[in-house]
Protein backbone atom coordinates (compact mmCIF):
# COMPACT_ATOMS: atom_id res chain seq x y z
CA UNK A 1 0.00 0.00 0.00
CA UNK A 2 1.20 3.09 -1.32
CA UNK A 3 2.52 5.34 1.95
CA UNK A 4 0.14 8.77 2.04
CA UNK A 5 2.25 11.99 1.41
CA UNK A 6 2.89 14.00 4.54
CA UNK A 7 2.23 17.67 3.59
CA UNK A 8 2.60 19.21 7.58
CA UNK A 9 4.99 17.45 9.54
CA UNK A 10 5.76 18.61 12.96
CA UNK A 11 7.11 17.44 16.43
CA UNK A 12 7.57 18.84 19.36
CA UNK A 13 7.06 22.27 18.16
CA UNK A 14 7.15 24.96 21.56
CA UNK A 15 6.85 28.46 21.09
CA UNK A 16 7.76 31.19 23.83
CA UNK A 17 7.98 35.03 23.65
CA UNK A 18 9.65 37.47 25.81
CA UNK A 19 12.37 34.62 26.23
CA UNK A 20 14.81 35.28 29.54
CA UNK A 21 12.61 37.95 31.13
CA UNK A 22 10.15 37.77 34.05
CA UNK A 23 7.50 37.66 31.55
CA UNK A 24 8.81 34.39 29.32
CA UNK A 25 5.63 33.21 27.76
CA UNK A 26 5.51 29.37 26.07
CA UNK A 27 2.50 29.83 23.82
CA UNK A 28 2.90 26.55 22.64
CA UNK A 29 4.47 23.39 24.90
CA UNK A 30 5.52 21.20 22.41
CA UNK A 31 2.67 20.38 19.63
CA UNK A 32 3.05 17.24 17.30
CA UNK A 33 0.84 17.57 14.13
CA UNK A 34 1.03 15.50 10.98
CA UNK A 35 -1.33 16.66 7.80
CA UNK A 36 -1.65 14.31 4.84
CA UNK A 37 -1.91 15.68 1.28
CA UNK A 38 -5.76 15.83 0.43
CA UNK A 39 -7.35 16.29 3.91
CA UNK A 40 -9.06 18.95 4.64
CA UNK A 41 -8.34 19.41 8.89
CA UNK A 42 -9.37 21.75 11.67
CA UNK A 43 -7.44 23.17 14.03
CA UNK A 44 -9.95 23.95 17.23
CA UNK A 45 -9.82 26.01 20.86
CA UNK A 46 -10.78 28.56 22.63
CA UNK A 47 -8.84 32.26 22.73
CA UNK A 48 -5.43 31.64 23.80
CA UNK A 49 -5.35 28.32 23.56
CA UNK A 50 -1.81 28.37 20.51
CA UNK A 51 -3.97 28.78 17.17
CA UNK A 52 -3.13 31.67 16.06
CA UNK A 53 0.72 31.11 17.47
CA UNK A 54 0.51 27.97 15.52
CA UNK A 55 -1.02 28.96 12.25
CA UNK A 56 2.04 31.46 12.14
CA UNK A 57 4.39 28.68 12.44
CA UNK A 58 2.24 26.38 9.47
CA UNK A 59 2.20 29.45 7.42
CA UNK A 60 5.97 29.89 8.09
CA UNK A 61 5.00 33.60 9.03
CA UNK A 62 6.96 33.02 12.27
CA UNK A 63 9.80 30.19 13.54
CA UNK A 64 9.52 27.48 16.15
CA UNK A 65 11.22 28.41 19.58
CA UNK A 66 12.22 24.90 19.53
CA UNK A 67 11.00 20.93 17.77
CA UNK A 68 10.59 20.67 13.90
CA UNK A 69 8.56 21.30 11.11
CA UNK A 70 8.92 19.91 7.48
CA UNK A 71 6.01 21.55 4.84
CA UNK A 72 5.78 19.67 2.19
CA UNK A 73 9.07 18.25 2.33
CA UNK A 74 11.29 21.05 3.06
CA UNK A 75 12.55 21.89 6.65
CA UNK A 76 11.23 24.72 6.99
CA UNK A 77 12.87 25.37 11.08
CA UNK A 78 16.10 25.44 8.98
CA UNK A 79 15.11 28.19 6.08
CA UNK A 80 16.63 30.91 6.03
CA UNK A 81 14.56 33.86 5.76
CA UNK A 82 14.41 34.85 1.94
CA UNK A 83 13.88 31.06 1.88
CA UNK A 84 10.89 31.37 3.80
CA UNK A 85 9.52 34.06 2.07
CA UNK A 86 9.51 31.65 -1.35
CA UNK A 87 7.94 28.53 0.98
CA UNK A 88 5.11 31.19 1.84
CA UNK A 89 4.66 32.25 -1.61
CA UNK A 90 4.74 28.81 -3.20
CA UNK A 91 3.85 26.14 -0.55
CA UNK A 92 0.77 27.91 1.30
CA UNK A 93 -2.23 29.53 0.19
CA UNK A 94 -3.56 32.03 2.55
CA UNK A 95 -7.31 33.28 3.66
CA UNK A 96 -7.71 35.51 6.30
CA UNK A 97 -11.03 36.95 8.08
CA UNK A 98 -10.04 40.39 7.30
CA UNK A 99 -9.66 39.07 2.81
CA UNK A 100 -6.33 41.05 2.95
CA UNK A 101 -7.08 42.58 -0.83
CA UNK A 102 -5.34 45.58 -2.15
CA UNK A 103 -7.44 48.12 -2.34
CA UNK A 104 -6.87 50.21 -5.64
CA UNK A 105 -6.69 46.97 -7.02
CA UNK A 106 -9.38 44.71 -9.08
CA UNK A 107 -10.22 41.32 -8.23
CA UNK A 108 -8.06 39.99 -11.48
CA UNK A 109 -4.70 42.01 -10.54
CA UNK A 110 -5.62 41.00 -6.63
CA UNK A 111 -5.70 37.41 -8.09
CA UNK A 112 -2.46 37.51 -9.82
CA UNK A 113 -0.29 39.04 -7.22
CA UNK A 114 0.87 35.97 -5.71
CA UNK A 115 2.19 34.99 -9.35
CA UNK A 116 3.74 37.75 -10.32
CA UNK A 117 5.57 37.31 -6.94
CA UNK A 118 6.64 33.97 -8.25
CA UNK A 119 8.08 35.55 -11.60
CA UNK A 120 4.83 33.98 -14.07
CA UNK A 121 4.62 35.93 -16.98
CA UNK A 122 1.40 38.38 -17.46
CA UNK A 123 -0.13 36.97 -19.90
CA UNK A 124 -0.47 33.60 -18.16
CA UNK A 125 -1.04 35.21 -14.82
CA UNK A 126 -4.20 36.31 -16.09
CA UNK A 127 -5.48 33.82 -17.76
CA UNK A 128 -4.90 31.42 -14.38
CA UNK A 129 -6.56 34.89 -12.27
CA UNK A 130 -9.64 34.55 -14.80
CA UNK A 131 -10.06 30.65 -14.71
CA UNK A 132 -9.76 30.68 -10.37
CA UNK A 133 -12.22 33.85 -10.48
CA UNK A 134 -14.66 31.64 -12.73
CA UNK A 135 -13.70 28.22 -9.98
CA UNK A 136 -15.21 30.68 -7.06
CA UNK A 137 -17.84 32.27 -8.72
CA UNK A 138 -16.24 35.40 -9.46
CA UNK A 139 -15.47 35.51 -13.15
CA UNK A 140 -17.94 38.32 -14.07
CA UNK A 141 -16.73 40.76 -11.65
CA UNK A 142 -13.23 40.36 -11.86
CA UNK A 143 -12.73 43.91 -13.13
CA UNK A 144 -14.31 45.56 -9.40
CA UNK A 145 -12.32 47.01 -6.88
CA UNK A 146 -12.89 45.59 -3.96
CA UNK A 147 -14.68 48.28 -2.25
CA UNK A 148 -17.56 47.77 -5.11
CA UNK A 149 -17.70 43.82 -3.47
CA UNK A 150 -19.98 42.63 -0.75
CA UNK A 151 -17.73 40.37 2.26
CA UNK A 152 -18.68 36.87 0.88
CA UNK A 153 -17.37 38.11 -3.00
CA UNK A 154 -14.06 39.84 -1.31
CA UNK A 155 -13.47 36.35 0.61
CA UNK A 156 -13.99 34.28 -2.84
CA UNK A 157 -11.55 36.66 -4.41
CA UNK A 158 -9.12 35.85 -1.64
CA UNK A 159 -9.68 32.20 -1.80
CA UNK A 160 -9.15 32.30 -5.50
CA UNK A 161 -5.68 34.42 -4.73
CA UNK A 162 -5.17 31.99 -2.21
CA UNK A 163 -4.81 29.23 -4.95
CA UNK A 164 -2.86 31.00 -7.49
CA UNK A 165 0.20 29.47 -7.36
CA UNK A 166 -1.15 25.67 -6.72
CA UNK A 167 0.04 25.60 -3.05
CA UNK A 168 0.45 22.46 -1.36
CA UNK A 169 -1.80 23.99 1.52
CA UNK A 170 -4.66 26.27 1.89
CA UNK A 171 -4.45 27.75 5.42
CA UNK A 172 -7.37 29.06 6.44
CA UNK A 173 -7.94 31.13 9.76
CA UNK A 174 -11.75 31.97 10.44
CA UNK A 175 -12.49 32.75 7.05
CA UNK A 176 -16.24 32.97 7.88
CA UNK A 177 -16.05 34.52 11.00
CA UNK A 178 -16.69 38.68 9.64
CA UNK A 179 -19.85 36.71 7.29
CA UNK A 180 -23.20 36.36 8.16
CA UNK A 181 -24.52 32.44 8.53
CA UNK A 182 -25.44 32.30 4.74
CA UNK A 183 -22.68 34.07 2.94
CA UNK A 184 -19.99 31.79 5.20
CA UNK A 185 -22.33 28.72 4.39
CA UNK A 186 -21.42 29.64 0.69
CA UNK A 187 -17.60 30.31 1.57
CA UNK A 188 -17.29 26.72 3.07
CA UNK A 189 -19.17 25.08 -0.18
CA UNK A 190 -16.53 26.48 -1.80
CA UNK A 191 -13.55 24.77 0.42
CA UNK A 192 -15.55 21.77 0.47
CA UNK A 193 -15.47 21.81 -3.64
CA UNK A 194 -11.68 22.85 -3.78
CA UNK A 195 -11.25 19.67 -1.70
CA UNK A 196 -13.19 17.12 -3.15
CA UNK A 197 -13.43 17.97 -6.84
CA UNK A 198 -9.48 18.96 -6.98
CA UNK A 199 -8.12 17.23 -4.16
CA UNK A 200 -6.65 20.39 -1.99
CA UNK A 201 -4.99 20.24 0.93
CA UNK A 202 -6.93 22.51 3.41
CA UNK A 203 -6.01 23.55 7.19
CA UNK A 204 -9.19 25.40 9.25
CA UNK A 205 -8.56 27.68 12.15
CA UNK A 206 -11.90 28.06 13.90
CA UNK A 207 -13.19 28.45 17.19
CA UNK A 208 -16.73 27.09 15.74
CA UNK A 209 -17.64 23.72 16.63
CA UNK A 210 -20.06 23.48 13.70
CA UNK A 211 -18.06 24.54 10.68
CA UNK A 212 -14.71 22.46 12.57
CA UNK A 213 -17.24 19.17 12.46
CA UNK A 214 -17.08 19.39 8.65
CA UNK A 215 -13.61 18.62 8.43
CA UNK A 216 -12.21 15.23 8.01
CA UNK A 217 -9.93 15.00 11.23
CA UNK A 218 -10.48 17.63 13.98
CA UNK A 219 -7.54 18.78 16.39
CA UNK A 220 -8.11 20.73 19.61
CA UNK A 221 -5.56 22.69 21.39
CA UNK A 222 -5.67 23.88 24.83
CA UNK A 223 -2.91 26.09 26.73
CA UNK A 224 -0.57 25.26 23.95
CA UNK A 225 -0.82 21.73 23.32
CA UNK A 226 -2.77 19.18 21.50
CA UNK A 227 -5.54 17.87 23.82
CA UNK A 228 -7.47 15.87 21.63
CA UNK A 229 -8.01 14.27 17.94
CA UNK A 230 -10.58 12.97 16.21
CA UNK A 231 -12.70 11.98 13.24
CA UNK A 232 -14.97 15.26 11.26
CA UNK A 233 -18.76 14.15 9.78
CA UNK A 234 -16.94 15.23 6.75
CA UNK A 235 -18.93 17.94 4.40
CA UNK A 236 -22.82 18.54 4.25
CA UNK A 237 -23.85 16.93 0.93
CA UNK A 238 -23.18 20.05 -1.93
CA UNK A 239 -26.46 18.66 -3.22
CA UNK A 240 -28.16 20.74 -1.11
CA UNK A 241 -26.55 23.66 -1.58
CA UNK A 242 -27.07 24.54 -5.15
CA UNK A 243 -27.78 28.19 -4.95
CA UNK A 244 -25.57 30.35 -7.49
CA UNK A 245 -23.18 32.08 -5.74
CA UNK A 246 -22.84 34.98 -7.69
CA UNK A 247 -25.24 37.34 -5.39
CA UNK A 248 -23.55 37.05 -1.81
Amino acid sequence: MEERKKIIDMKGIVKKFFIGTPNELAALGGVDITVYEGEFVAIVGASGSGKSTLMNIIGSLDRPTEGTYFLDGINVTESKDDELSKIRNRKVGFVFQTYNLIAKTNALKNVEMPMLYAGMGRSNRAARAAELLDIVGMGERMKHLPEELSGGQKQRVAIARAMANDPAIILADEPTGALDSQTGRLVMDIFHKLHKEQGKTIVLITHSPELAEECERIITLKDGLVVGERQGSGAPSLADSKEEVSAS
